[in-house]
C-alpha cells in the first residue's frame, strides 16, 4: 500500500509559488521600463498575498472542522467506554452476590 507523501495543500502551495516565481522571472526579463516592471511586481505581490490569505483561511477552516470531528469522536468513544465500565462493574457485583449466596 503506498502512502501519500504530499498533502493537497502543499501541492497547491507549491503550484502557486512556482507560478509566482515564473511570473516574476518573466516580468524581470521582459523588455519594459523600470516603472512598469515595479508596477507589475507590486500587482503580482498583492495577488500572491491574497492567494496566500485565501489558502490560509481554507486551511484554518479545515483544521477547525477536523478538530471538531475528532472532539466529537472522542466524546462518543468516551461514553461507550464509560458504559462498558459500568456494565462490567455491575456484572462483577452481581457475580459477587451470586457467589456469596452459593456458599
Amino acid at each position: 500500500m503506498s502512502e501519500d507523501r504530499y498533502s493537497t495543500g502543499s501541492v497547491v502551495l507549491a503550484f502557486v509559488v512556482g507560478g509566482l516565481v515564473g511570473a516574476g522571472i518573466a516580468l524581470l526579463t521582459a523588455p519594459q521600463s523600470g516603472r512598469e516592471t515595479r508596477e507589475k511586481i507590486k500587482d503580482l505581490t498583492e495577488d500572491a498575498k491574497d492567494k496566500i490569505k485565501t489558502l490560509t483561511a481554507e486551511a484554518k477552516d479545515k483544521i477547525q472542522q477536523t478538530y471538531e470531528q475528532g472532539k466529537d469522536a472522542v466524546a462518543d468513544k468516551k461514553n461507550v467506554i464509560a458504559s462498558a465500565i459500568e456494565a462490567g462493574k455491575k456484572a462483577m457485583e452481581e457475580e459477587k452476590v451470586r457467589l456469596a449466596e452459593g456458599k
